[in-house]
């Protein structure tokens, strides 16, 4: 199981935060993150903790940090401001990149996403953002205290309720985030792989807002619908999609680093586990094998979003897939001139009655049509022994043959 240490980070004020740092049992992580959460809110949010597990399972170290005056850290609410939560961060990955390694990964929930971009531009080491429900504009934080604006306005400060606590907001406080009105060109030149994790239903920060940073943002960018999720990311399944999907993603761009004791530097490409994770609603789901990303979803005329292959898609693609290997290693083996293979593979289901070789007559069955395509100077003897060495390849086999599928509880 991963570990979770409670450590202590100096600011910029010299305040010490409070901070949870989660790192993977057994060995040192091969990257390390940062995770700036919502405003308001702690590291002990329950996403925050379940998102900072989960990443720390696939080997990346996590530290969560209470900005100044929120949770267990020292200083006032009242004197924050964006600008200190992003100075935060900063003193944060400066204090991870002296006790253990410089982040390559910043995770921003909500404003806390704002906070994450404009930090990730101060640190050379950061190579990866995502963001989660977050706004473009940091002044979008304003709606929260619209009752208490001209209040805050004309006396300097007001007591605000937000989710039924009471903070104080000075006038200050708006100013500054007048000050990061150039968001959108902040994100354009950022510099690091973006993805965009957002609800279209949140209720809190409208899809609109992940619209614009990822329309703001050049390549490599990724968008992740959140389907069902509400803005905290209350259900634990939701926290956990968001947690695959980052780890999943983040493999991509995250340098391996120093990899566990007794472990190989590729040691994931060797795990022939393959996991799948699915959010509270619609049929977007996040596949991981091998340290590789992959998603899968439905058509539109059944619910789907259209985001990736289908399941049966997939079971296509890997006949496809192994039919063309089997076809390359037979042909180098005995020196055939092949040039290259392409393999198409559609699926359908038929009647047995359509079937000469069916035992069922009446009844239904599934059907892959392989056509293979063999580029080169080949004697028709030997395009009819590769096509016969196709019908060897490994999937195809399996399908074939009987298959027990056990179930059994997580």
């Amino acid at each position: 199981m991963p570990r979770s240490l409670s450590v202590t980070v100096p600011n910029a004020d010299g305040d010490d935060l409070a901070a949870r740092l989660d790192l993977p049992d057994g060995g040192r992580p091969h990257a390390t993150a940062l995770f700036a959460h919502c405003f308001t809110c702690s590291k002990d949010l329950r996403a925050v903790r379940e998102i900072a597990r989960r990443l720390s399972e696939t080997g990346i170290g996590v530290l969560s940090v209470d900005f100044t005056g929120l949770g267990a850290s020292e200083g006032a609410f009242e004197d924050t401001s964006f600008s200190t939560s992003v100075s935060d961060l900063v003193c944060a990955a400066d204090w991870l990149a002296r006790e253990h390694d410089a982040p390559q990964l910043v995770v921003g929930h909500s404003l806390g996403g704002a906070a994450a971009l404009v930090a990730a531009a101060r640190l050379p080491s950061v190579r990866a953002v995502a963001t989660i429900a977050a706004p473009c504009d940091p002044g979008h934080v304003r709606g929260l205290l619209a009752e208490s604006e001209d209040e805050i306005e004309h006396a300097g400060r007001a007591t605000v309720d937000i989710g039924g606590r009471p903070f104080t907001i000075r006038r200050e406080f708006l100013d500054d985030l007048d000050s990061h009105d150039q968001m959108r060109q902040r994100v354009a030149a950022l510099g690091r792989a973006l993805i965009v994790l957002h609800s279209p239903t949140d209720q809190t920060v409208g899809i609109e807002q992940a619209r614009h940073l990822f329309e703001a943002a050049r390549h490599p960018k990724s968008f992740v619908s959140l389907d069902g999720a509400d803005h905290l990311l209350s259900r634990p399944a939701d926290a956990r999609y968001v947690a695959d999907v980052l780890a999943a993603w983040a493999g991509r761009y995250l340098s391996p680093g120093h990899a566990p004791p007794g472990h190989a530097e590729h040691a994931p490409y060797d795990d022939p586990v393959v996991t799948a994770e699915i959010g509270a609603s619609g049929f977007q789901t996040a596949l991981r094998a091998r340290g590789f990303a992959v998603t899968a979803d439905e058509p539109s005329s059944v619910g789907g979003t259209e985001s990736g292959p289908t399941p049966y898609d997939l079971l296509a693609m890997a006949l496809g897939a192994c039919t063309a290997m089997t076809v390359r290693m037979y042909a180098d083996r005995k020196a055939i001139p092949l040039e290259s293979v392409g393999v198409t593979v559609t699926h359908d289901r038929v009647h047995a009655d359509d079937c000469g070789a069916c035992q069922t007559p009446g009844a239904r069955l599934d059907r892959l049509t392989r056509v293979v395509r063999l580029d080169g100077p080949l004697a028709p003897a030997t395009r009819e022994r590769l096509l016969e060495i196709a019908d060897r390849c490994p999937v195809h086999r399996t399908l074939e043959s009987e298959v027990q599928v056990v179930t059994r509880a997580a």
